[in-house]
């Protein structure tokens, strides 16, 4: 299995978000997880890559040209694959992953993340998408989506997966019954497919 994992570039103020980060790559790699990110060697997602290098996993990284060029791509990565845009980073994670998780990160981790839950919603794909939990970060971001929920916008069945470890989300991967396109019996197709 491979998961798509989106996390910061940043580690964050806390140091907790960095042990978290490091507990997943580890907990993953552990599980004969393969993981799939955006490639760098800074933040929460360095944290990530060293846990599971570390622990013998294999890692694949994604990054546009321009943030190779920026010098901030991992040097100890399985594979890097070097893409021209931010766009087909994001195509590559999602046909490479089979699952996706966002941990602590900012703007870019929420695009991620918010467009591969809209393709799970469209019928793009029909792998499970969740978020790990680290000491309350996402709290915010779900109270607006039980909101969402409440208001009509979003469907009950479409919530995020939640998980706090490896392991939680492993078995929630594992337990995932995709739920039916929003609009139609058939997906949606990528611009360009």
């Amino acid at each position: 299995m491979r998961v798509g994992v989106y996390t910061g570039a940043s580690a964050g103020r806390s140091p907790r978000f960095t042990a978290a980060a490091t507990t997943f790559g580890r907990g993953l790699a552990e599980a004969g997880v393969e993981i799939v990110y955006g490639g760098g060697r800074v933040g929460l997602m360095g944290a990530v890559a060293d846990a599971a290098l570390a622990a013998g996993g294999i890692v694949t990284g994604v990054m546009p040209r321009s943030l190779v060029e920026a010098e901030i791509a991992h040097p100890g990565l399985t594979e890097l694959v070097v893409v021209e845009s931010l766009h087909e980073r994001k195509a590559m994670m999602a046909e490479r992953s089979e699952a996706f998780v966002a941990l602590p990160g900012g703007a870019g981790t929420l695009d991620e993340l918010f467009e591969m839950w809209t393709w799970q919603q469209l019928g793009v794909h029909r792998k499970p998408v969740g978020l790990l939990e680290v000491d309350g970060f996402w709290a915010p971001l779900l109270a607006a989506l039980d909101h969402m929920v409440a208001e009509g916008f979003i469907r009950a069945a479409d919530r995020l997966l939640v998980a706090s470890d490896a392991a939680e989300f492993l078995e929630a991967v594992r337990s995932f019954t995709p739920p039916p396109p929003k609009w139609t019996s058939s997906p949606v197709p990528l611009a360009g497919a």
